[in-house]
């Protein structure tokens, strides 16, 4: 399997519900914010970049709540390519904190234009992404 991207998450107050834990919508801008991360660090091509005339919306995502996650508590969140197509990718990522699992997902993304239609890769891209796949 690749080698997995990390991101680093500090969960914070706004991550929380009055108990002291993540309210579990906050994990899905969490893994978001790792997948921003993923676009701009791994593969050069920043969201800001991306979103002139393009998008990358999530169209699949399946997510199993293992433990929670309370505030202070340090996440790395490790997102791994499972699988690139004409005009999508797969992904598998996992939250740890320390030895323990938080959370994992997998995700199915689409690479879509300005219509919301699939289209193919940029061949800048492309080669980036079967690297990180393989």
């Amino acid at each position: 399997m690749a080698e997995a991207f990390i991101f680093d998450q500090k969960v914070l107050f706004k991550h929380c519900d009055p108990a002291g834990i993540v309210f579990y919508p906050r994990y899905f801008e969490m893994m978001n914010d790792c997948v921003e991360a993923f676009f701009d660090k791994k593969l050069q091509w920043p969201f800001e970049a991306l979103h002139g005339d393009a998008s990358v919306p999530t169209a699949d995502i399946h997510t199993r709540f293992v433990a929670p996650s309370r505030l202070g508590d340090r996440l790395q969140l490790g997102l791994t390519l499972t699988r690139v197509g004409r005009t999508s990718m797969s992904y598998w990522m996992q939250a740890r904190c320390g030895d323990e699992m938080r959370f994992e997902t997998e995700a199915t993304l689409v690479h879509v234009d300005a219509n919301g239609r699939p289209v193919p890769w940029p061949d800048a891209i492309r080669p980036k992404l079967e690297e990180l796949s393989e």
